[in-house]
């Protein structure tokens, strides 16, 4: 069976078993005619990269668009890039935080954003109707832009709030964790523009991942050991794309993902009155340190699409989700982990105290998650049979069935390629997720 998976987050498989030369140029060539114009390309380290990058190039200009070549960048590179050139589409050749053997094409809208569903259902309706090429002399046209990485560098060096002066004066050292993919390309010069002594660890131009790159704690034991070797303030650790930022303590623990969005929406929050938007997967900490500074939450569906576009219909200040992704939409409205980074090392500077202490200040919750199989039952009605069975209680179906308790809430979605549930907890104490989940597990049984 193929690897291949079609989603408003992309087009997304194993090179050889999937995501195949026939495949990329099928879905490339109808994201040319859903785009009608310059397409800005880039790809993350990878080493199956460079294929998939001519293939799409190729594929694009023999339908006679233009192309913006920005090089192995971060996705939110490529977001920025669309935005500042006012072009009509971009590519990100990147399978985020998957292994090796994967792939992807990230397809952006002309406003440098991931297409809303919408946007995706006539994109796809296109591939029935797109293998028609150009002649020869109306073939599209390659431009280089090697300023990219630069200019979105600069871009976050100009971020309200920065002190850029400041953050340099403090001399943070820093240990740089960047699984050898894009974050190695920009990642270090971020961090020395900020002044910082930086420590490289898993720093190479080798596009190989040395470990499993999603970066959860229990992948990242060797950082967090070299954390405590060099003694540095922190660790700054990104996912191949560079658009979850995931933070070690002084002390060489985790800082928690979920506390990446919890602590940027407490520092931009703090800064101005204004709402925020987070996914119905992520911590209740963004409401209660919304709720100190006055200010509202709003829930969106899982996936960043869905949470920008909830940000823009309630022109949320700041947002993200709590797999270590950050928007903040005045530089752009895709999760970015530059911004975070410079976010963070603000709110530092300004807290004047240890990371591991600003996380204690931060509110405290445990999540337990689990995947439920259903076998033959249909997900969709139990899921249901569970929305009667909690009626009274206060529940949202925007996305599968979130339901909020005094004590912890609880999330339920279907998967859509397994016969599964995905059950999502947050209480107060690792110990009471654990006695939930295992409570909702047999509710489900």
């Amino acid at each position: 069976m193929s690897t291949l998976m079609v989603s408003v987050s992309g087009i997304r498989g194993i090179v050889g078993d999937g995501l195949d030369p026939n495949t990329l140029v099928k879905y490339v060539s109808a994201y040319a005619d859903y785009c009608g114009g310059k397409i800005v390309v880039g790809r993350d380290a990878r080493i199956t990269g460079e294929m998939v990058y001519h293939l799409v190039v190729g594929t694009l200009i023999a339908k006679g668009i233009d192309v913006i070549d920005i090089g192995i960048t971060p996705t939110p590179t490529v977001l920025l890039t669309v935005n500042k050139e006012g072009a009509s589409g971009g590519i990100a050749i990147s399978a985020s935080h998957n292994p090796n053997e994967w792939n992807a094409l990230k397809l952006l809208n002309n406003k440098g954003e991931f297409m809303f569903p919408e946007e995706h259902k006539e994109y796809i309706d296109m591939l029935e109707t797109s293998d028609n090429y150009v002649s020869w002399e109306k073939l599209g046209k390659l431009t280089v832009d090697n300023s990219a990485l630069q200019k979105h560098i600069n871009a976050v060096l100009e971020m309200k709030y920065i002190d850029v002066e400041a953050i340099r004066k403090r001399k943070f050292k820093v240990l740089l964790d960047s699984v050898n993919g894009a974050g190695v390309y920009v990642m270090p010069q971020l961090l020395r523009e900020f002044g910082c002594e930086v420590i490289e660890y898993d720093c190479e131009k080798t596009g190989v991942f040395t470990r499993k790159p999603e970066p959860l704690p229990e992948n990242l034991i060797g950082t967090m050991e070299a954390v405590k070797e060099h003694k540095v303030d922190l660790a700054i650790v990104v996912d191949p794309d560079v658009d979850r930022l995931v933070l070690i303590t002084e002390k060489g623990e985790p800082f928690g993902e979920e506390n990446t969005i919890t602590q940027s929406v407490k520092f931009v929050l703090s800064k101005e009155k204004g709402s925020a938007v987070v996914n119905l997967s992520t911590t209740r900490a963004v409401d209660d340190v919304a709720k100190a500074y006055g200010c509202e939450v709003f829930r969106s569906p899982v996936g960043e699409a869905n949470v920008v576009k909830k940000m823009k219909e309630v022109n949320a200040i700041i947002g993200g989700e709590g797999s270590g992704g950050v928007i903040f939409p005045e530089l752009h409205y895709g999760r970015d982990a530059l911004v975070g980074t410079a976010i963070i090392l603000q709110h530092l500077l300004e807290f004047d105290g240890t990371l591991s202490e600003l996380k204690s200040e931060l509110p405290e919750y445990h999540i337990a998650k689990a995947k439920i199989e259903v076998g033959s039952k249909n997900t969709d009605e139990v899921i249901k049979n569970l929305e009667l069975k909690y009626f009274d209680e206060n529940i949202n179906t925007l996305d599968g069935l979130r339901i909020d308790f005094d004590d912890h809430w609880v999330h339920f979605r279907k998967s859509n390629t397994e016969p599964i549930i995905r059950c999502i907890v947050e209480a107060k104490t690792e110990k009471r997720a654990n006695e939930l989940i295992e409570k909702y597990f047999a509710e489900l049984g």
